[in-house]
């Protein structure tokens, strides 16, 4: 069946291969996506079948999302060092089995480690699968078209993550959630195993991996995370939080110093000293801890507060996946107009308005419905914010760094998603501040990191074109 399009590997790949390629790892991107956001509406599910309450919860979200951000740069090093074709394969291997046990799990700890190997196969995957495009499709309109086919599918994965929870959690079971991505990633291994042309003998003396770096960029969010929600919890031994969060300190520390140290760096001190490239993935995290926190906010307000089941609360989000799309095709057209510093603003402004609106409905106790103005700002903050600061943090960078400068912005974006979420969800629904209005605590500190955002923001230098591109418009 592919002697035809397998006869045609070589420098110049046939469309007809190249496309079913992009076919089969947009496959894999889309499921990598739908899990980020598919568990959210699952949430509630998952704790009555296992007895755990809302901040333990949030390990089923962080848990994938600190892991896939934290090794995500190892895993582009594997790609160059190991080849495409075999690092592919092993991410995409790593995140079947993980969507597997997830499905299949018995207890909440093996749950979330189930999580935890599905992000290090996202890690370990999407770089080779992006290389994989990038080198299949020639520069110019191929490419292009290839890219927006590959940006377009990741955006629907997140977006259909809430409406796909609501619709399997209600008829299936929230394993299935999880198992139904197994047959699908079956086929991006066969896809990868007849079509992808084979990789090379590796290189003896290649460099070495910087295992320490990766290890303690996990390591440092994971251990903030566990120190957050076990010093909520009550019944849980008194060192257990602080321990935690001195080794969350600890981790990095020392990730510092092994950065300063490494001959071959996983994140090079010099790239992360540039104040404009600092600045935007500081507002990145600040920003992305925000908004993860309102959809887990949405998620036990509709269910917990509310009473509305899984499918209901997934039909209820359908304004924020159509909004979603609507400032994601409007914000790059105001960037050139705005400027990519006001449009941040704006994403932090509005992202601040929508906290604002979810405590006032908590507040007064209103339906679910009064929840919708609050999802058409958190899609605003999301398409003026992430987009400025994505433009930002890849602004000026050269042929040598850009690799980089993605995977620093990505790392940036997961990592202060997750650590936002479990601080402000972790904190706002501890046992200890029952007293309270969760939504209105976790609100607040949400708005606290947004005013921070907005600090540093607003201090954030213009971005600056490379010298060659200066030269050109000169």
């Amino acid at each position: 069946m592919f002697s035809g399009i397998l006869s045609s590997r070589g420098l110049s790949p046939s469309p007809v291969r190249a496309w079913l390629v992009l076919c089969a790892v947009s496959m894999l991107q889309f499921f990598i996506a739908v899990d980020v956001t598919v568990v959210n509406i699952a949430l509630p599910s998952i704790g009555a079948d296992f007895g755990i309450g809302g901040p333990a919860l949030t390990w089923v979200v962080v848990g994938y999302t600190i892991t896939g951000g934290g090794l995500l740069m190892l895993g582009g090093r594997l790609s160059d060092l190991l080849g495409r074709r075999r690092v592919l394969l092993l991410g995409t291997g790593l995140f079947g089995a993980g969507s597997l046990l997830a499905g299949l799990a018995p207890t909440f700890p093996l749950l979330v480690g189930a999580r935890l190997l599905q992000g290090a196969g996202e890690a370990v995957a999407l770089p080779a699968a992006m290389a994989t495009i990038i080198l299949l499709f020639p520069e110019g309109p191929r490419r292009s078209r290839a890219l927006s086919v590959w940006a377009a599918v990741a955006s629907c994965g997140l977006v259909l993550g809430f409406v796909l929870s609501g619709i399997i959690t209600a008829h299936l079971g929230w394993r299935w959630i999880f198992l139904v991505a197994v047959p699908f990633i079956l086929v991006v291994v066969l896809a990868a195993v007849f079509l992808i042309e084979g990789d090379r003998p590796v290189a003896k003396g290649v460099p070495s991996l910087d295992l320490p770096g990766a290890l303690l960029l996990t390591a440092c969010p994971l251990l903030l995370i566990l120190g957050v929600v076990q010093g909520g919890e009550s019944g849980t031994p008194g060192w257990v939080a602080p321990a935690a969060l001195v080794g969350a300190v600890t981790a990095g520390v020392v990730f510092v110093r092994v950065e300063a140290r490494s001959l071959n760096p996983l994140l090079p001190l010099r790239f992360i000293a540039h104040r404009t490239r600092l600045t935007a993935n500081l507002t990145t995290m600040l920003l992305s801890g925000a908004l993860s926190t309102s959809f887990l906010l949405f998620t036990f307000y509709l269910q917990d507060r509310w009473g509305v089941g899984p499918l209901g609360a997934g039909l209820t989000m359908l304004p924020l996946a159509a909004s979603l799309i609507v400032f994601s095709l409007l914000t790059p057209r105001l960037l050139g107009r705005w400027g990519a510093r006001a449009c941040v603003l704006a994403g932090i402004g509005f992202t601040a308005a929508a906290m604002a609106a979810i405590a006032l409905v908590s507040a007064l106790q209103a339906n679910g419905v009064a929840l919708i103005p609050a999802m058409a700002l958190i899609s605003a903050g999301m398409g003026f914010g992430i987009v400025g600061l994505q433009y930002v943090a890849v602004s000026g960078v050269t042929e040598d760094d850009a690799g980089i400068a993605s995977g620093v912005q990505r790392a940036a974006d997961q990592l202060g998603g997750a650590t936002g979420t479990a601080v402000c969800i972790g904190l706002g629904f501890a046992p200890a501040l029952h007293s309270h209005d969760p939504f209105l605590v976790a609100t607040l500190l949400a708005v606290v990191g947004l005013v921070i955002g907005t600090v540093v923001a607003w201090r954030m230098p213009a971005p600056v074109p490379p010298a060659d591109q200066q030269e050109q418009a000169g």
